[in-house]
Protein backbone atom coordinates (compact mmCIF):
# COMPACT_ATOMS: atom_id res chain seq x y z
CA UNK A 1 0.00 0.00 0.00
CA UNK A 2 1.99 3.72 -1.14
CA UNK A 3 0.07 6.53 0.61
CA UNK A 4 2.90 8.68 0.01
CA UNK A 5 2.85 12.28 -0.44
CA UNK A 6 -0.76 12.54 0.61
CA UNK A 7 -1.61 14.87 2.86
CA UNK A 8 -2.69 12.60 5.40
CA UNK A 9 -2.90 13.89 8.89
CA UNK A 10 -4.19 12.58 12.05
CA UNK A 11 -2.70 9.24 13.73
CA UNK A 12 -2.31 5.87 12.24
CA UNK A 13 -4.97 3.56 12.74
CA UNK A 14 -4.40 0.52 14.71
CA UNK A 15 -6.99 -1.22 12.27
CA UNK A 16 -3.87 -0.85 10.40
CA UNK A 17 -2.28 -3.87 11.91
CA UNK A 18 -4.65 -5.98 11.07
CA UNK A 19 -3.86 -6.37 7.46
CA UNK A 20 -1.90 -9.16 7.77
CA UNK A 21 -1.11 -9.60 4.62
CA UNK A 22 0.34 -6.51 3.71
CA UNK A 23 3.39 -6.68 1.98
CA UNK A 24 4.32 -2.99 1.82
CA UNK A 25 3.45 -0.09 3.45
CA UNK A 26 4.29 3.10 2.35
CA UNK A 27 3.35 6.43 4.06
CA UNK A 28 6.29 9.05 3.62
CA UNK A 29 5.89 12.94 3.05
CA UNK A 30 2.14 13.04 5.11
CA UNK A 31 1.40 14.88 8.42
CA UNK A 32 1.20 12.05 10.81
CA UNK A 33 1.52 12.06 14.00
CA UNK A 34 1.43 10.44 17.24
CA UNK A 35 3.43 6.91 18.06
CA UNK A 36 3.42 4.16 15.89
CA UNK A 37 1.23 1.79 17.07
CA UNK A 38 2.07 -1.16 19.07
CA UNK A 39 0.46 -3.77 16.83
CA UNK A 40 2.62 -2.99 14.19
CA UNK A 41 4.29 -6.22 15.11
CA UNK A 42 1.02 -7.92 13.94
CA UNK A 43 2.24 -7.58 10.21
CA UNK A 44 3.99 -10.51 9.85
CA UNK A 45 4.46 -10.46 5.89
CA UNK A 46 5.55 -6.53 5.62
CA UNK A 47 8.60 -6.70 3.91
CA UNK A 48 8.83 -2.95 3.52
CA UNK A 49 7.58 -0.09 5.73
CA UNK A 50 8.43 3.63 5.16
CA UNK A 51 7.33 6.29 7.36
CA UNK A 52 9.89 8.56 6.97
CA UNK A 53 9.33 12.54 6.82
CA UNK A 54 6.18 12.92 8.85
CA UNK A 55 5.50 14.59 12.74
CA UNK A 56 5.39 10.80 13.81
CA UNK A 57 6.59 10.68 17.56
CA UNK A 58 7.07 8.87 20.87
CA UNK A 59 9.31 5.73 21.08
CA UNK A 60 9.86 3.01 18.20
CA UNK A 61 7.48 0.18 19.51
CA UNK A 62 9.54 -3.03 20.33
CA UNK A 63 7.42 -5.23 18.37
CA UNK A 64 8.66 -4.04 15.20
CA UNK A 65 11.54 -6.35 15.89
CA UNK A 66 8.77 -9.07 15.20
CA UNK A 67 8.35 -7.92 11.40
CA UNK A 68 10.78 -10.99 10.48
CA UNK A 69 10.01 -10.67 7.22
CA UNK A 70 11.03 -6.67 7.05
CA UNK A 71 13.94 -5.86 4.69
CA UNK A 72 13.41 -2.07 3.91
CA UNK A 73 12.92 0.19 6.87
CA UNK A 74 12.81 3.99 6.99
CA UNK A 75 11.57 6.00 9.82
CA UNK A 76 13.84 9.28 8.96
CA UNK A 77 12.25 12.65 9.60
CA UNK A 78 10.55 12.41 11.80
CA UNK A 79 10.83 13.22 15.98
CA UNK A 80 11.15 9.60 17.84
CA UNK A 81 12.60 9.69 20.74
CA UNK A 82 14.44 6.69 23.19
CA UNK A 83 16.38 3.43 22.48
CA UNK A 84 16.22 2.41 18.94
CA UNK A 85 14.91 -1.41 19.12
CA UNK A 86 17.30 -4.26 18.80
CA UNK A 87 16.77 -8.01 18.23
CA UNK A 88 15.43 -10.50 15.51
CA UNK A 89 14.98 -8.59 11.72
CA UNK A 90 15.79 -5.34 13.66
CA UNK A 91 20.19 -6.40 13.56
CA UNK A 92 19.93 -6.94 9.83
CA UNK A 93 18.52 -2.84 9.13
CA UNK A 94 22.09 -1.67 10.23
CA UNK A 95 21.84 1.82 8.15
CA UNK A 96 21.57 4.69 10.19
CA UNK A 97 20.16 6.92 7.28
CA UNK A 98 16.90 5.14 7.93
CA UNK A 99 16.51 6.67 11.05
CA UNK A 100 18.17 10.31 10.10
CA UNK A 101 16.38 13.34 11.56
CA UNK A 102 15.50 11.93 14.48
CA UNK A 103 17.86 13.73 16.73
CA UNK A 104 16.52 11.87 20.09
CA UNK A 105 17.08 8.28 18.99
CA UNK A 106 19.80 6.39 20.30
CA UNK A 107 21.88 3.00 19.95
CA UNK A 108 22.81 0.89 17.24
CA UNK A 109 23.24 1.59 14.19
CA UNK A 110 23.61 5.05 15.17
CA UNK A 111 26.12 6.97 16.94
CA UNK A 112 24.51 8.23 19.68
CA UNK A 113 24.84 5.95 22.95
CA UNK A 114 22.11 5.42 25.26
CA UNK A 115 22.80 6.99 28.76
CA UNK A 116 19.95 5.04 29.79
CA UNK A 117 17.98 7.56 30.87
CA UNK A 118 17.07 8.63 27.31
CA UNK A 119 14.41 11.35 27.49
CA UNK A 120 10.45 10.01 26.62
CA UNK A 121 9.54 12.86 25.69
CA UNK A 122 10.53 14.75 22.18
CA UNK A 123 10.54 18.60 22.38
CA UNK A 124 7.24 19.01 20.62
CA UNK A 125 5.43 16.70 23.56
CA UNK A 126 6.88 18.73 26.40
CA UNK A 127 5.86 21.62 24.71
CA UNK A 128 2.00 20.33 24.67
CA UNK A 129 2.70 19.98 28.26
CA UNK A 130 4.26 22.99 29.33
CA UNK A 131 1.02 24.69 29.38
CA UNK A 132 1.72 26.85 25.75
CA UNK A 133 4.30 29.04 26.44
CA UNK A 134 4.81 30.28 22.82
CA UNK A 135 1.45 31.12 23.17
CA UNK A 136 2.02 33.26 25.96
CA UNK A 137 5.15 35.30 23.68
CA UNK A 138 2.39 35.58 21.46
CA UNK A 139 0.05 37.53 23.17
CA UNK A 140 2.76 39.54 25.34
CA UNK A 141 4.43 40.64 22.05
CA UNK A 142 0.67 41.03 20.28
CA UNK A 143 0.28 43.55 23.39
CA UNK A 144 3.30 45.42 23.85
CA UNK A 145 2.75 46.70 20.04
CA UNK A 146 -1.03 47.23 21.22
CA UNK A 147 0.39 49.13 23.85
CA UNK A 148 3.04 50.98 20.84
CA UNK A 149 0.51 51.75 19.28
CA UNK A 150 -1.47 53.64 21.41
CA UNK A 151 1.21 55.18 23.04
CA UNK A 152 1.64 57.12 19.30
CA UNK A 153 -2.11 57.73 18.54
CA UNK A 154 -1.90 59.70 22.14
CA UNK A 155 1.42 61.43 21.26
CA UNK A 156 -0.08 62.51 18.06
CA UNK A 157 -3.26 63.41 19.47
CA UNK A 158 -2.82 64.88 22.59
CA UNK A 159 0.21 66.64 22.74
CA UNK A 160 -0.35 67.76 19.11
CA UNK A 161 3.17 66.85 18.03
CA UNK A 162 1.64 66.34 14.31
CA UNK A 163 0.37 69.49 13.31
CA UNK A 164 -1.37 69.97 9.41
CA UNK A 165 0.08 73.16 7.91
CA UNK A 166 -3.29 75.11 7.81
CA UNK A 167 -1.65 77.96 6.04
CA UNK A 168 -0.16 76.02 3.16
CA UNK A 169 -3.39 74.05 2.03
CA UNK A 170 -5.34 77.63 2.06
CA UNK A 171 -2.32 78.63 -0.33
CA UNK A 172 -2.56 75.50 -2.18
CA UNK A 173 -6.48 75.78 -2.90
CA UNK A 174 -6.17 79.50 -3.52
CA UNK A 175 -3.53 78.60 -6.45
CA UNK A 176 -6.05 75.25 -7.96
CA UNK A 177 -8.55 78.26 -7.69
CA UNK A 178 -6.31 80.76 -10.03
CA UNK A 179 -5.27 78.08 -12.44
CA UNK A 180 -8.86 77.12 -13.38
CA UNK A 181 -9.61 80.61 -13.55
CA UNK A 182 -9.94 80.88 -17.81
CA UNK A 183 -8.83 83.92 -19.60
CA UNK A 184 -11.95 86.00 -21.12
CA UNK A 185 -11.75 86.12 -24.42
Amino acid sequence: MDLSGNNLCGVIPEQLADLSALHNLNLPRNHLKGRIPDKIGNLQSLESLDLSINELNGTIPQSITALTSLSSLNLSYNNFSGRIPSGDQMQTLVDPTIYAGNPYLCGPPILKNCSGNEPTNTPDETKQHNGGLENIEIFLATGLGFIVGLWGVYDICVNRTYKPNIPNLKSAALLVRIANLKPVP
